[in-house]
């Protein structure tokens, strides 16, 4: 199937040439990554998988904002846990939070240029999005953050692939802050490539990387992006597996109840200092 046979409806798609923009449309939630935009992603990078007319991705948001995580809707919807001890195979939860890890590896691995486009806030699976990313672009006043931690769950599904992007020092120091910082810093520790102050000089500075990858014969970009992957040859996949379980687990526990509800009712959760 072409990708100009699907109909999402929590994304945009729009191409210019041999670039394809994926917008992330639901600006009401400010683009927070439901189960169905995670599903509709996955499709249009099967669809595109072997079309030589792709030859970049260019990701971005609606309205101001790249991305603020993961719905919290999709994750209340997951129904009751499993009887006995939790599992791939019999729990809900941790099938849809798995479902994020296989749209982060099938991203990972695409053979077209990824470009992410990074405005507003960046949270949770929009990181996560930045991190399987070729070429990171930003405003200078974007907001990252790994909320999950705040929440009382884990970053499940994004932690190997920050691992894999910044190291495991920038990880660890992440993973007990909760990752809080300005486009700034992101460029400092690699996440990102460029900063931009405004939305022009964000424009120009996309506009010219596409460029530049337009300067790479197409079948000789697809084989040095391969390349590179292979020489980090590590598969994710058991480790995501484990992590979905370890995040459906998190989600039911006191903290989780906790964290999900202080988020809810718009409050700050019990182990935060007042």
């Amino acid at each position: 199937m072409s990708w100009t046979e699907l109909s999402p409806s929590a994304l945009l798609l729009e191409a210019r040439d041999d670039t394809l923009f994926i917008t992330l449309n639901r600006p009401q939630a400010r683009n927070a990554m439901s189960l169905k935009m995670v599903d509709e992603i996955m499709a249009v990078f099967s669809a595109i998988e072997n079309d030589p007319a792709i030859r970049t991705v260019v990701f971005r948001g609606a309205e101001g904002h790249f991305c603020a995580g993961g719905d919290i809707k999709d994750m209340a919807m997951a129904g009751e846990p499993p009887d006995g001890p939790s599992t791939l195979e019999n729990d809900k939860l941790a099938q849809v939070n798995r479902r994020f890890g296989d749209m982060l590896l099938q991203v990972n691995h695409a053979p077209q240029a990824v470009v992410a486009l990074l405005e507003g806030v960046v949270l949770g699976g929009g990181f996560g999005l930045a991190c399987v990313s070729d070429v990171a672009l930003c405003l200078s006043n974007c907001r990252f953050g790994l909320p999950e931690t705040s929440l009382g769950v884990i970053p499940a599904q994004i932690a190997p692939f920050i691992v894999q992007r910044l190291g495991m020092t920038q990880a660890r120091r992440l993973a007990v802050t909760g990752g809080r910082f300005d486009g700034q810093v992101a460029l400092q520790i690699g996440l990102v490539h460029q900063t931009c102050d405004d939305t022009e000089v964000l424009e120009a500075a996309l506009a010219e990387t596409l460029v530049a990858i337009d300067k790479c014969a197409p079948s000789a970009l697809r084989q040095t992006k391969a390349l590179v992957m292979s020489l980090n040859p590590k598969d994710l996949s058991e480790a995501l597996d484990q992590a979905a379980v370890d995040f459906a687990m998190a989600a039911r526990s006191a903290e989780g109840m906790e964290g999900f509800g202080a988020f809810i009712e718009k409050r700050p959760a019990s182990w935060q200092k007042k």
